[in-house]
């Protein structure tokens, strides 16, 4: 009985301390870019506000069989893309974007269209100053072109510790 009670009160605290880091990011204006028939990439995007610094670190859906945090920048007079193999930082109180021609989640090797209006759920992984990574999973709405009107969703649902 001792070891149970001790395994429970061991797992409360995990769970406690994952919502903590969970809450700590704040997701907002969330999209995804809606593709055509045999198209096999898109990107999406949203802006990050994290409380304390943490960084992301990865991503991944269902929806496609690779999914990369990627920056797309200016090098001499061509525009390159490429993947940020050590993850994007979110400084604390800093809203982050992540936007068409900017940073984004590149989403390649789809498994199907993404239509409009339809939502693709997306799990991000964030790592804090210690190392302890905490997934996030969100539902991006699907749009052909960013939505005018920005919203808020709600991050209290959905993290795992790993």
């Amino acid at each position: 009985m001792k070891l149970s009670k001790h395994l429970l009160a061991a797992a409360l605290s995990a769970a406690c301390a994952v919502s903590v880091l969970a809450q700590n990011v704040t997701v907002s204006e969330a999209w995804a870019r809606a593709t055509v028939p045999g198209q096999k990439a898109t990107g999406a995007f949203m802006k990050l506000t994290a409380k304390d610094s943490v960084k992301l670190v990865g991503v991944s859906t269902p929806a496609a069989g690779v999914a990369e945090i990627h920056e797309m920048k200016m090098d001499k007079d061509v525009m390159k893309m490429a993947a940020l193999p050590n993850g994007l930082d979110l400084p604390a109180g800093k809203s982050v974007e992540l936007k068409p021609g900017s940073f984004h989640v590149m989403l390649m090797d789809l498994k199907a269209p993404l239509t409009k209006d339809t939502s693709v759920p997306l799990i991000l992984v964030f790592q804090d100053a210690k190392g302890v990574k905490t997934n996030l999973e969100v539902k991006v709405p699907v749009s052909a072109q960013m939505p005018t009107t920005g919203q808020s969703m709600d991050m209290g649902h959905g993290e795992h510790k790993h």
